[in-house]
């Protein structure tokens, strides 16, 4: 019997190449897209052009693929056809599933091709003794080598491929809503961009301004606080994409930005989706929300961060915020002889950080005595004490309701972007 040897002429055993019995690519093709569509599920469900068409075409490309590596002439250029093949699978919407599933189940009829024709070989070359030499064992042994390279080869090649193609159609679909929220948010005519883009625009809009803090591990001093507000940032947009019913159009960095949503989706939804977005993102985000036409989105977002920098300052509660929410305080904001009052009637706990501190986290959590002292980190009896001399130094007493107000007020009016004392205070 001859030697069976491995080289760069590839395998043999009896001195047959191993790869015999699939030198006919073109009827192994045929005979495996007919196992494909009687056993793989996936390839049955496709069209008989993609099936007779593409998946014949990734099959013969896979066996002059792994041909050649059984041959020991693992050239570059077949594993650039596959390359080639399998960008363009993807372009075409062929799913990646099935292109595996149709790469393994060729290389086991292949390999049990080869398997069987290594028996028949061994029964014609001998008489008597069938059993493997220790060369036909190191033969086929190295063959099982080269098959799981085979199947790493065009595997990892298939989902490069994949992945490369995703990443352009994902920066296209990204590109495209950048610059149609850009465009909207400009109050700039979008008729062209939407049929170029292909993203329907809506009459109206709810406009969001999010807020989202920094996770806990991006103060965490071994790790990367950049990627930790990445990954945060991708699970939130992740999210978004998965709860919304349409499109969402967002400007959006690690730390907030503006969100914009079809009037389709119900405002009562849009307090889940916040809840929906904190949880995904694994931190508390807050968001207000302004609902208007499509040709006054500017103006609605200017103001949607204008209520959300006040809902910051004031410490409120993370969650979604209305403008019902908060028109009060956003009328107590505007410029005027009012303002100016209620900017001043603080000033005498300027020079009292403390209670300036324990008398907005106060109003912050409802009047909770309890969770104030907690949240201070003191005793509830220090509480009562701070919030006494806070009545004493303004005049205003926090534990009725008048006083109360001007003091909530005056916390408002400080919440004002231009507002310097403020600034010292904290």
């Amino acid at each position: 019997m001859s030697v069976a040897t491995p080289g760069r002429a590839g395998l043999t055993i009896s001195g047959h190449p191993l790869t015999s019995p699939l030198k006919d690519v073109r009827t192994l093709s045929q005979h495996i897209v007919g196992h494909f569509i009687e056993h793989i599920a996936p390839c049955a469900t496709l069209p008989g052009d993609a099936l007779h068409g593409d998946i014949t075409t990734i099959t013969r490309t896979c066996l002059e693929l792994a041909i050649t590596i059984l041959d020991g002439h693992n050239l570059p250029h077949h594993t650039q056809r596959l390359t080639d093949a399998a960008t363009t699978w993807a372009r075409e919407g062929i799913p990646i599933d099935t292109i595996h599933h149709a790469i393994h189940e060729g290389v086991k009829i292949g390999f049990d091709l080869v398997i069987t024709h290594t028996t028949n070989t061994l029964h014609t070359t001998t008489d008597t003794d069938t059993t493997l030499t220790p060369t036909d064992y190191h033969t086929l042994t190295h063959a099982t080598t080269l098959i799981i390279d085979i199947l790493d080869t065009m595997t990892t090649t298939v989902s490069t491929a994949y992945v490369r193609e995703l990443k352009t159609v994902v920066t296209e679909h990204h590109t495209a809503v950048h610059t149609l929220t850009t465009a909207l948010l400009s109050g700039h005519p979008t008729t062209t961009l939407t049929r170029e883009c292909g993203i329907e625009t809506t009459d109206t809009y709810h406009t969001l301004a999010l807020h989202i803090p920094p996770h806990p591990d991006e103060h965490n001093p071994t790790l990367n606080p950049h990627i930790i507000a990445r990954r945060k940032l991708r699970r939130l947009q992740a999210q978004l994409a998965t709860t919304t019913h349409t499109t969402p159009l967002h400007l959006l960095s690690t730390d907030g930005g503006t969100l914009l949503l079809p009037h389709t989706e119900e405002l009562d939804t849009l307090d889940e989706l916040i809840a929906a977005l904190s949880l995904a993102a694994r931190v508390p985000v807050t968001a207000t929300v302004v609902t208007t036409e499509t040709d006054a989105i500017p103006r609605a977002a200017d103001q949607a961060h204008q209520l959300l920098d006040m809902v910051t300052r004031l410490d409120l509660e993370p969650g979604l915020y209305r403008f019902d929410d908060l028109a009060l305080e956003y009328q107590l904001t505007r410029p005027g002889p009012g303002l100016d009052f209620l900017r001043a009637l603080l000033a005498p706990l300027d020079q009292h950080p403390e209670l300036l501190e324990t008398l907005r986290t106060h109003i912050a959590h409802n009047l909770n005595r309890q969770k104030t002292a907690r949240l201070l980190h003191v005793h509830t009896n220090t509480v009562d004490y701070r919030l006494k001399r806070i009545g004493s130094l303004t005049g205003f007493d926090p534990t009725h309701a008048a006083g109360l107000w001007y003091l909530r007020s005056a916390l408002v009016a400080r919440s004002y972007a231009g507002d310097r004392n403020e600034s010292r205070a904290r």
